[in-house]
This record gives C-alpha cells, structure tokens and sequence, in this order.
C-alpha cells in the first residue's frame, strides 16, 4: 500500500491534500506535514479545508497556505483525503478533484472512498500514517514535517495520555524530536498555552451548566448559541471541553452538548474506556474511536439529551 502511494507521489505534479471539516491538531497537522513534504518534494500542492485553522493550530508551517476554496476545473494529479472516516467530512466534492484518490484515515469506522485506501485503525493517528509514508523517501522528513507528524501525534493522544499512545507513539515523537531538532515545549505551547481569553470565558460558563448522573458515571455539559453570543468564541474555542468532565473521579463517559442551531446540536463524548463512545456515536449517526467520537443530532435540548442516554444506556447495558 505504502509502494502504491509513493509511486503515485513519484509519478504526480499537482497534488491537493484535505482533511474533515471542523479540523483538529491531527487532521491540520497531517494536512501540513504531507504538504510540506510533497513541497520539499518539488511537487505542486494545494493544502484545503472547508473551515479554517484554528488559532491553536497556526504556528505550524504553512498553516497560513491552507485554503478553503478547491477549484472544480483543476486538473490534480492526485488528491489527497486525511483523517476523514467519511468523504462528506472533507468534501463530496473531491472526488472529482483529481485523477487519483487516495484515503489516509485510522477511524474504526471509515467509508473505503478512495481508489487507494492507506487505513489501519491501530494506529494512534493519521500523522503516523504520513510517518510511514515519508520516512520511506529521501529527503521527505524535513524539519517543518517532522514538526508537523509530531504535533498530531500529540493532540491524538492528548499528550500521550490516550489509549491510543502505543509503543509506535512514542518512537516516533522520539525519531522526529531527534530528525526535527523539535522542542516539545515549543510544540506544547503553540497548542496548550496560547488560548484566546473568549475561550475561558466560555468555559467558565460551560463549566457552570455541569451536570452528572446519580450512578457517577455520566456527566454533562452544555453550551449554547446564547453563551457563545455573550462571549465571541467560535467553535474552535470549544476543542477540549468535553474533556473536563471526563475527569472527575468516578465518570466513565463525558458529553458536550453544543447547540449549532434553534433545533441542532453537536454531541461530543469522551470515555475513559470501558464504554465504546465510537459505537454509541455510530448509532447515532455520527463516528469517531473507542474513546472519541460525536454525532450532530436534530431537536431541543431536552430531546437531545433523552435520545443520547437512551442509547447510551443501551450500550451499557443498563
């Protein structure tokens, strides 16, 4: 498989290389880390997304390049879809872009939309993917990619505090701190300590609406239209709140309810592992892994919340 896309890099001019809307650290990352490397390649190259990158995410190289606009009428060699699980989360589109079609991905549950389809769900993100991929060609592996591999790396794993950082996790992050001369505290900065003050005020009114279930092993939070008005913030300052109550002493599943609509919510889940929140997502339409994933559901609050537990106490078997 690896051959197979190497070949199809060696062969190609122009190259367009996507992730799923609603970026996060692995989908942009692995966006940039594919693009600088296809650049210090000699090869053309158009990085897209659908939404833009999120503040956290813009000391990586070539974050300023990624665009939202993928012109129908141009002639891509191949493209280039990451971290997606779906084509719709990058794009329908796309599938048109290019003459190849090529699906990098590590979701559990992933639609097989390409021509080639690089997926092993055993590994801790798609930047290690692009690892496997580019160590195997000279010259690929430049500082700026190295930095880039490295920081998805981290983010997929919450700073390896996930499950899913295996043994190659870490061997890894240690090739590329050594090839890339990274500091990770440079890298830890640029994500964990650069935050736009909106966002803590979000979070101060989020943590406010806590809530967790008489068992202990459920707890919510909500955000609405209304409190992201009063504050400023956007989506992009709500990656990681559903976090917070998955740390409390005794929770086993954490959910974010953020209202996207009169009638809309995206629901984020979070597990500390005993509970497949991919599974639970998946019945609700959406997707993600064992410990993350989310669905975007239709109704009021109270509907919301009552279609979720129903199926979340399905899963647990309660």
């Amino acid at each position: 498989m690896i051959e197979q896309i190497l070949t199809k890099i060696d062969q190609g001019g122009r190259f367009l290389v996507a992730s799923h809307s609603g970026p996060d650290g692995d989908g942009i990352a692995s966006t940039l880390a594919l693009t600088n490397a296809l650049r210090a390649l000699g090869k053309e190259v158009v990085a897209y997304n659908q939404d833009p990158v999120p503040d956290s995410l813009q000391f990586l190289p070539g974050s300023d390049l990624i665009s939202d606009q993928a012109d129908p009428g141009a002639a891509f060699d191949v493209v280039f879809v990451l971290d997606a699980g779906e084509l719709h989360r990058a794009g329908t589109h796309l599938r048109d872009a290019g003459s190849v079609l090529i699906n990098i991905d590590h979701h559990p549950y992933f639609e097989a939309f390409g021509d080639i389809n690089f997926v092993d769900v055993e590994a801790c993100a798609t930047g290690a993917l692009i690892y496997r991929i580019l160590k195997k060609r000279p010259g690929a592996l430049t500082p700026e990619v190295a930095l880039c591999i490295y920081t998805a790396i981290l983010a997929d794993t919450g700073s390896f505090r996930y499950s899913n950082a295996n043994p190659e996790a870490f061997r890894i992050a240690a090739d590329l701190v050594e090839i890339g001369r990274i500091n990770p505290w440079d890298v830890a900065g640029g994500l964990y300590e650069n935050q736009d003050e909106k966002r803590l005020r979000l979070l101060a009114l989020a943590l406010a609406t806590l809530t967790v279930s008489s068992c202990g092993q459920f707890a919510t939070m909500t955000l609405t239209s209304e409190m992201m008005s009063q504050t400023g913030a956007e989506a992009q300052h709500t990656d990681g709140f559903v976090n917070y109550p998955r740390c409390i002493r005794g929770v086993e599943v954490a959910i974010l309810f953020r209202q996207t609509g009169p009638r809309s919510y995206k629901v984020g889940f979070r597990s500390k592992g005993k509970v497949n929140v991919g599974e639970l997502a998946h019945h609700l339409g959406g997707g993600g892994h064992h410990n993350a994933a989310g669905a975007n559901l239709e109704g009021d609050l109270d509907q919301v919340r009552a279609t979720v537990f129903e199926r979340l106490n399905i899963e647990v078997g309660a």
